[in-house]
């Protein structure tokens, strides 16, 4: 969830793969080989042009308004078993990767919790909305969450959290029924040091076990936290080293153990075929790439890189390779619910292409870190190969993600006609963007006071 160290080492990961589609079907222009028994007068007789149709396309499923379970994996990184890692360290999320659409190419917007966990709620970037300028960010009431617009609608809402940052900043509870702190949680700022994974999935089952939750319309969301360090090297789990990594992955298996034995209760209830899981992360997590470990006040494509996981039963799994991020995720729960998107929405729905259509190209991606109290402001943009990010001290650093997926060489200096143009791309972007200053009077990482407004007061829809 939230990081304050840095250390040294360089080290990367990137995956990216595409699915090809192979057509076995003969086309209409392919010849036909001669029937040697022909008979001499089926010979005189004129050829007779032959056509093949076309196989027929298999009918989509029929769009439907689906409950959504939304559970978000505190600094899951995207190199996971279903994308290659070799270590079997999530067998569950593995199988269900293979039932479900697997992005390979997703990204958070940014690189901490606080930011990002806004950005699911609102569709929007943090520096869009009204907040305050600390670390741990608090949003004000004036923005727009996609609860609110659930339960508008007549949809039951419930989160389930285990760190008391979702308790601390109560901006984020908007539009929510219940909200359910896991118990027995200790607040320290600099990392966590509860196990709480066990506890958070006692919560949910209970709540989904209720029929008053589960008999109309609901949505439920809950942040997981283990994979946070502290890394636990957990008992009950295979031995994946005694490193920084093999704890990290510990906690992963432990998670997923968890998230097996959740699925095995969820597919007995009535409501589980007209249920929508999407499983993702907040942030990705360093180890020593950059001279980083944890996560926060940088863009690098290991922080911002993670999973995502939709799996709608009797949908097709199939794997997208397109681009997208965080920012396209609150319009596609909405429209999974069958609920109207709300005005000032920043990004778009990907329901059509979960139900087959092809995927669009939505590049440039753009990524940013807001300026609070401990993270100076950056930005980037990802189009094409290139990835090109912006300091807050006016550096920038080019990247080609294709031939260097770690962003190890800075080809700023060999190719300025692409960083130009790159930067045209975020500062139009960013001016586009409706901008705001953080309140609450705290002194900001620049130096600057967060002296900007809390937003307009809400009015009743």
């Amino acid at each position: 969830m939230i990081r304050t160290r840095t250390s040294v080492i360089l080290l990367s990961s990137a995956l990216l793969s595409l699915g090809c589609k192979k057509n076995d079907s003969p086309s209409a222009t392919q010849k036909e080989m001669p029937d040697p028994a022909a008979s001499a007068a089926d010979e005189a007789q004129p050829a007779k042009e032959k056509t093949v149709e076309p196989p027929a396309e298999p009918p989509r499923p029929e769009k439907k308004k689906w409950n959504v379970v939304l559970l978000t994996i505190d600094a899951l990184r995207a190199d996971m078993p279903w994308t290659g890692y070799p270590k079997q360290i999530a067998p569950h999320l593995t199988k269900l990767a293979e039932e479900s659409i697997v992005y390979e190419n997703y990204r958070s917007v940014s690189s901490y919790t606080a930011q990002t966990v806004a950005t699911m709620l609102s569709g929007r970037y943090a520096s869009t909305l009204y907040r305050t300028g600390t670390f741990f960010t608090n949003y004000s009431l004036a923005n727009d969450w996609i609860s609110e617009s659930m339960q508008a609608s007549g949809a039951r809402t419930m989160a389930v959290h285990a760190h008391l940052y979702f308790d601390r900043a109560p901006g984020l509870k908007q539009g929510f029924d219940i909200w359910k702190m896991v118990p027995g949680l200790s607040w320290n700022a600099q990392t966590d040091e509860s196990v709480t994974t066990p506890r958070s999935f006692a919560a949910i089952t209970e709540l989904l076990s209720d029929p008053k939750n589960t008999s109309g319309q609901f949505f439920l969301w809950s942040h997981l936290m283990d994979p946070h360090d502290q890394y636990v090297k957990h008992e009950e789990t295979p031995d994946f080293g005694k490193d920084n990594r093999g704890r990290y992955d510990s906690e992963v298996f432990f998670v997923d153990r968890h998230i097996g034995e959740f699925l095995e209760f969820a597919k007995k209830q009535p409501y589980w075929d007209s249920t929508a899981l999407l499983i993702s992360a907040d942030h990705g997590e360093a180890f020593g790439e950059h001279g980083m470990y944890k996560h926060a006040f940088e863009l690098w494509e290991v922080l911002t890189r993670i999973p995502l996981i939709v799996h709608l039963p009797g949908v097709a799994p199939r794997r997208i390779g397109a681009g997208r991020t965080h920012i396209d995720l609150a319009p596609t729960i909405l429209e999974l619910m069958g609920i109207d998107p709300i005005e000032g929405f920043q990004g778009k729905s990907m329901v059509p292409e979960l139900y087959g259509a092809e995927p669009e190209n939505r590049e440039p991606l753009f990524l940013e870190l807001a300026e609070d109290t401990n993270n100076a402001a950056r930005r980037a943009v990802v189009s094409g190969r290139y990835k090109l990010i912006v300091f807050d001290s006016g550096k920038k650093m080019l990247f080609d993600l294709e031939s260097d997926p770690g962003e190890l060489t800075d080809k700023s200096k060999d190719e300025p006609e692409k960083v130009k143009e790159l930067s045209a791309l975020i500062d139009a972007k960013f001016k586009e963007l409706p901008v705001v200053k953080p309140y609450g009077g705290s002194k900001l990482k620049s130096g600057k006071s967060a002296d900007g407004p809390t937003g307009p007061a809400k009015t009743s829809k």
